[in-house]
């Protein structure tokens, strides 16, 4: 064979092998591409991730989160053909501004003011977990918020609170929600939150020992079993609405802009009964919220933490933490999660940027 044809037989195999190479690896791009088409996110499930930031179980801020997931707080799931998007918070790891708590939670980034309000937040959504370890006498223990209207201003506390809370053993969890005083005077440390029923008890029924849970409530709700709320703040009022099949539906209200706390003889006695003994017996100014910026927030905030119940016997749980380890905890049930079938959010052109909060608690560590 001469020389000239060993070269050009040598030149068509290496454009062969170059040619196959390039089917190669255009064959493996189609096959990530279409493995990347078929990640659901999010906002494919629930279209108005524009109206949020979104908060991490790390402490993390994402921003605005169309197309994003983590696999370790926030995905989706398909469930019998169904979408739903999962928020899930440890009991342990870095958490964003003063919280001693985490969060895998969506934070509203306008805020509105009661008094003008004219603004609506709805959910549907089931809980799937919640801590399998905390002391029971701590009311906290074992039970996450899932929605929430938050001040931005002042001293930043909340005049809304919606919680599930289930004891171990028990098939069936409490839903309840809180009010949040705004305190009077400079100390903020005298705050307090009254406690309200939905399904269930209210946040002040614990056990009687670390390990020893009351009865389990007969109206509770269960894991997996979906439950819908509805939160309307319009002209300083707060409306709230809670609806699950089976169970019968239930509606409070609140005015935002005037207290019913200014005194000592005004508190309930279910928060003398709790809050008193731990030194938070303060009064609510008397216009309340008016005049604070007011946003909502939606998601998993787990309540459950790992905090020495010596601290305070309503929110430190003494719960098992694994020190931070945060595959160790969802490996053995420390752990809050909460599926989100559907949620909406009505905006009104009053309410204003509320990038001043995000600023201010990114930066505390």
């Amino acid at each position: 064979m001469t020389n000239k044809r060993i070269s050009l037989l040598s030149t068509l195999l290496l454009l062969g092998i170059t040619l196959t190479s390039c089917k190669d690896a255009n064959k493996k791009t189609a096959t990530d591409v279409a493995m990347q088409k078929e990640t659901v996110f999010a906002s494919d499930v629930i279209s108005f991730f524009d109206d949020w930031k979104l908060i991490l179980g790390d402490g993390t801020n994402v921003g605005i989160a169309n197309d994003f997931e983590n696999k370790d707080f926030f995905y989706t799931e398909n469930e019998d053909g169904e979408e739903w998007v999962v928020f899930k918070a440890p009991n342990a790891g870095s958490t964003h501004g003063t919280s001693n708590n985490t969060r895998t939670e969506l934070a509203q980034i306008k805020k509105w003011y009661p008094k003008t309000a004219d603004d609506k937040l709805t959910a549907t959504l089931k809980v799937m977990n919640v801590s399998a370890t905390g002391d029971a006498r701590v009311a906290a223990s074992h039970a996450v918020v899932v929605g929430q209207i938050h001040s931005a201003d002042a001293f930043e506390n909340e005049p809304l609170k919606i919680f599930y809370k289930k004891y171990p053993g028990h098939t069936k969890g409490s839903v309840f929600w809180h009010y949040e005083i705004n305190t009077a005077g400079d100390d903020n440390a005298k705050r307090w939150d009254y406690s309200n029923a939905v399904w269930g008890d209210d946040f002040s029924v614990i056990g009687t020992g670390e390990n020893t849970y009351p009865e389990e409530p007969e109206d509770g709700i269960a894991f997996g079993e979906e439950f819908s709320y509805e939160v309307v703040v319009k002209d300083g009022i707060m409306s709230l609405k809670f609806m699950s099949d089976g169970h019968e539906t239930k509606t409070f209200t609140k005015n935002l802009l005037q207290s019913e706390y200014t005194t000592i003889a005004d508190v309930p006695s279910q928060t003398k009964e709790m809050f008193f003994p731990v030194g938070q017996d303060g009064v609510e100014r008397k216009e309340a919220y008016t005049g604070e910026g007011c946003f909502f927030k939606l998601g998993a905030y787990n309540q459950t933490n790992g905090k020495s119940p010596e601290v305070n016997k309503n929110w430190c749980s003494g719960a098992e933490t694994h020190g931070g380890d945060i595959q160790k905890q969802y490996a053995d049930g420390n752990y809050a999660e909460v599926w989100f079938k559907t949620a909406s959010i009505s905006v009104s052109d009053a309410a204003v940027s509320n990038e001043g909060y995000f600023s201010k608690n990114d930066l505390i560590k």
